[in-house]
């Protein structure tokens, strides 16, 4: 009789049948994963295309004389604040300068990008208790976060690829370009791992999440701070950034030098450290239980709080951990632009150009007539306002998931209203709005007047940091209003059009952009508030978030919920 009558299998039938089933797994998996995201993923790569492409030609129409860049690198050079926002000039050439203008910006959408793709599909996958059911299958607990790095590769490639083809789309190089693409999509991939990790540690979605978005700003940050420090080589048009902005992938992917050096090996430094976090993970989650993080949850009352008896508290008790890590975010901003503010103020005080010097700070947003430190505390508020921005937006987004996981629907079941309802998750993003941009004001006036500056810089402070209100409470009532009428469309939308908004609002002066299309953003039409105060925009901003939030009270009354 064979040993295949005898009902024997030979090992290696064994080994190939395991290999065939694996593979077939990690297929289903990696499909659903891109089935899920392929609008997300698709509205994220395209924005970050376009930009690309967009900004390269802007730069070419806009500075297309030798002398024209030239003043701009110098210009940038002699202000800290435009290499803190933008990156290390390489050159006055129309691709070195759209690469200097650009990279810093894209890598940190491709950032965000990725830390919430890799929070997706892992933390929050354990939280709803989909992950566990996935484990009960041949699937296991590891395949379906191999699946994740395949999906996040993939997507990055695709990221690196698209980019690339957006720069040569405006007539840059081609391998520039794609050495470009490579580091865009180099520094997501690293971000990824980030993410990646901070689900393992973590044992909610929203700590995940706030805490690696936390990291890719820090990163942007210590870049920036990297950049501003940086000395001038060669024949003064170039920079080599101090050791801060080798902290940072961000600053990693500048190291390539797109179209003047076409460096790769910072490029393979990005992947390198994604693959040390990727190994790290695998290496926790074959030891960690399911569903647990590896900082473990605080145990709860016994009895609820009386805080939790309405819908408020309970709002508020959800998003909290969320508002305070926005709020520090806030507060390091603040503290950034105080410190630096100063030195900046010192520096360019006796610099020839003084009033090119003025005419940048305006284009990013910056306006006013006010002294050289207010200025600056203003264009670094500029982005904590986007923060600011970011957490109205988290807040909106905190309802839709409430909705799909149907926890919504077992509170509705109450006496409670969805006006209600929807007011409660909204208010508190409104406070976490205040929030933020209270925490940059005085962080931003108490560091300034340490190092010297005169006491009235405290009220520029709040000043800078109120403008900022407007911009982020229309991101929370129009959002609110897209969640009322396309409820699955509310987080893809959202952080796309804070992430575009922020680019053509606050750095579409930078490259010039035309001004009918920068005022489509509401970071462009910030209240001037240094100087000549002007607040048209604000109030504009304040009318249509009322109405938004009317339209949004009124209509939430008539759909049904959407689940899933």
């Amino acid at each position: 009789m064979s040993t295949a009558t005898a009902g024997f299998t030979p090992a290696g039938a064994r080994s190939t049948a395991t290999r065939v089933r694996v593979t077939s797994t990690l297929g289903a998996l990696l499909r659903q994963r891109l089935r899920r995201d392929r609008w997300q993923l698709l509205i994220w790569v395209l924005a970050i295309g376009a930009l690309a492409a967009f900004s390269a030609e802007s730069i070419e129409q806009t500075y297309g004389s030798a002398a024209a860049r030239t003043q701009l690198i110098q210009l940038a050079i002699a202000n800290p604040t435009i290499l803190v926002l933008r990156g290390i000039p390489q050159g006055a050439g129309v691709a070195a300068l759209t690469f200097f203008e650009i990279y810093t910006f894209i890598a940190l959408m491709a950032g965000l990008m990725n830390t919430f793709l890799a929070v997706r599909h892992s933390r929050a996958e354990e939280e709803q208790g989909r992950a566990e059911l996935v484990a009960a299958t041949p699937a296991g607990r590891l395949l379906p976060t191999t699946a994740t790095v395949v999906h996040a590769t993939v997507a990055n490639i695709l990221l690196a690829v698209v980019t690339g083809l957006g720069f040569v789309a405006a007539g840059l190089p081609v391998g520039g370009s794609f050495v470009a693409g490579a580091a865009t999509g180099g520094a997501g991939l690293a971000f990824f791992g980030v993410g990646l990790l901070f689900a393992q540690v973590f044992s909610t979605s929203r700590g995940s999440n706030g805490f690696a978005a936390a990291v890719v700003v820090l990163a942007y940050v210590v870049r920036g701070i990297g950049d501003a420090t940086a000395t001038t080589v060669g024949d003064g048009l170039r920079m080599r950034p101090a050791w801060p902005s080798w902290l940072s992938p961000i600053g990693w992917g500048e190291q390539t030098g797109a179209y003047t050096a076409d460096d790769l090996r910072p490029v393979l430094l990005q992947v390198a450290f994604a693959a040390v976090l990727v190994a790290g993970v695998f290496a926790l989650q074959a030891v960690r239980d399911s569903g647990a993080g590896l900082i473990a949850s605080r145990a709860g009352r016994a009895d609820a709080s009386r805080r939790l008896g309405g819908a408020f508290g309970l709002a508020w008790r959800l998003q909290a951990p969320t508002v305070l890590g926005w709020t520090i975010g806030g507060a390091l901003g603040g503290l950034l632009a105080g410190a630096l503010g100063s030195v900046v103020n010192s520096s360019l005080a006796q610099n020839p150009d003084l009033a090119g010097i003025r005419e940048a700070m305006r284009r990013i947003g910056a306006g006013g007539s006010g002294p050289l430190t207010s200025l600056f505390i203003s264009a670094i508020l500029s982005i904590v306002g986007v923060l600011a921005a970011a957490a109205a937006v988290q807040a909106v987004i905190r309802l839709r998931q409430e909705e799909a996981s149907g926890t919504a629907e077992l509170m509705l079941a109450t006496p409670l209203s969805r006006v209600r309802w929807l007011l409660s998750f909204l208010a508190v993003g409104a406070i976490a709005v205040v929030l933020v941009l209270l925490a940059a004001a005085v962080a931003a006036g108490l560091s300034a007047v340490s190092a010297g500056e005169s006491v009235t810089t405290i009220g520029d402070s709040f000043s800078a940091a109120l403008a900022q209100s407007p911009v982020a409470l229309v991101y929370l009532g129009v959002l609110a209003l897209v969640f009322v009428v396309l409820p699955s469309w509310t987080a893809p939308v959202g952080w796309a059009a804070l992430g575009v908004g922020a680019f053509v609002g606050i750095f579409g002066g930078l490259v010039q952009l035309p001004e009918w299309l920068r005022h489509l953003s509401p970071f462009a039409d910030a209240p001037v508030v240094v100087g000549d105060v002007d607040w048209t925009g604000g109030y504009w901003m304040l009318g249509i978030t009322v109405a938004a939030l009317a339209g949004a009270a009124v209509l939430i009354r008539r759909r049904d919920l959407a689940l899933g």
